[in-house]
């Protein structure tokens, strides 16, 4: 014959109490579970009574929420930064594997621009003879008077010149994009080193992200990628 009502119920006590007595986890690790025995035992001592644990638990809950937080972002940036890493390498490896100058300029514009995640990649040299049509390479490549690099990264402002301007809002009409720059919302501007003797270079990379690029993002990665990218353009130079 089956057990029913309180008897059953007394079993079932029974068989939880000696769980938990096997194993305080149990309660211990559900946060609700600990919260509802807090909140009964302050009931039971009544409003006049202060509670000095169960103000020291509340405070220290709080700031494990606050630290598992943390942690999730942390872990986020880090694999944020993880995928750009591997961005950034990929990239100066398609550059790298270029055997023609024309290749290396159209892969800019086509496979890497790709990779880095943006709508447009533009290569500018300063020169103060203008060449006429550049072919295929009028895509990628601009050829612009002297200066022009130094007054398209200041925004035509008397600010000290910085080697990489990352700024939101659609690029100007003067901006090396050409069309496409009506689409445009950030864009990252990294000045190129060519050498003694030659005139600076600019690499411009536009997005229609407005988040893709912004002041106050870091910008070893871009310093990185300039670095390297300007040395191979060095040597195509030559």
């Amino acid at each position: 014959m089956a057990v029913t009502g309180p008897a059953q119920d007394t079993g079932s006590q029974d068989e939880w109490r000696k769980r938990v007595l096997q194993d305080p986890g149990i309660v211990l690790d559900d946060p609700e579970l600990m919260r509802a025995l807090v909140l009964t035992s302050e009931r039971a001592m009544g409003g006049n009574v202060v509670d000095l644990r169960g103000m020291a638990m509340e405070r220290l809950e709080s700031r494990l929420e606050r630290l598992e937080e943390t942690h999730r972002a942390v872990i986020a940036a880090a694999y944020e930064n993880l995928a750009s890493t591997n961005q950034i390498h990929r990239a100066l490896l398609t550059l790298l594997d270029a055997d023609r100058f024309e290749s290396f300029v159209l892969d800019l514009g086509g496979e890497v621009a790709d990779i880095l995640r943006v709508e447009a990649v533009r290569l500018v040299l300063e020169s103060a003879e203008q060449s006429g049509g550049l072919g295929k390479l009028d895509s990628v490549l601009r050829v612009r008077t002297p200066g022009y690099v130094e007054h398209y990264m200041s925004g035509g402002r008397p600010v000290p010149p910085r080697p990489i301007v990352l700024r939101q809002g659609v690029p100007p009409s003067s901006g090396p994009y050409g069309e496409i720059a009506a689409d445009l919302r950030s864009e990252a501007l990294m000045r190129l080193d060519l050498g003694a003797g030659r005139l600076p270079g600019m690499l411009a990379m536009g997005s229609e992200d407005p988040h893709r690029f912004k002041p106050g993002q870091g910008t070893d990665l871009l310093s990185f990628f300039t670095g390297t990218f300007e040395r191979v353009l060095r040597r195509w130079l030559s």
